[in-house]
């Protein structure tokens, strides 16, 4: 009984090695950075939680299927925003091999088997600079009528 134990063991050892969510992990770190606004205060969100930088600065986030939205503010800046797509992680590929149904489930469940990019670039711009009032359309003088034709007889 103790061998079945621990040939149990070391098979199910053997199926998770190749997991994403061994291999990869859970969670990774992705980089903020608002070029002209350095300091602003960032908020990362996607299905898994929330998670708050200051930029330039990195936040450790939970990978999932679903987008993680970048919201930044900084006073005297308007607001900027970021979507940054989630990808399937090619680490999962493994599973075929290794791990089987059971590890492409404990990926999908752990939201390992996405990645996100390691960074975003959020646009802020500083109030005022991109405000200028545009001018109305200038309207066209009327034009007088055109005078007719003289005939000559």
């Amino acid at each position: 009984m103790k061998h079945a134990s621990v040939a149990a063991l070391a098979a199910l050892g053997i199926a998770l090695s190749g997991c994403a969510s061994i291999v990869e992990g859970t969670t990774q770190s992705v980089a903020v950075a608002t070029p002209s606004a350095d300091g602003a205060k960032c908020t990362l969100v996607n299905s898994e939680g929330t998670w708050y930088v200051t930029s330039p600065g990195n936040a450790q986030v939970h990978k999932t299927k679903s987008d993680l939205n970048v919201s930044c503010k900084k006073d005297g800046y308007q607001d900027g925003s970021a979507v940054i797509a989630s990808h399937f992680n090619g680490a999962t590929l493994g599973n075929i091999l290794a791990g089987g149904v059971i590890g492409i489930g404990i990926d999908a469940a752990t939201g390992a088997d996405f990645n996100y990019p390691t960074s975003v670039t959020v646009p802020m711009t500083p109030l005022g600079a991109s405000m200028a009032p545009i001018a109305p359309p200038v309207a066209a003088a009327p034009q007088a009528p055109a005078a007719p034709a003289k005939t000559t007889s």
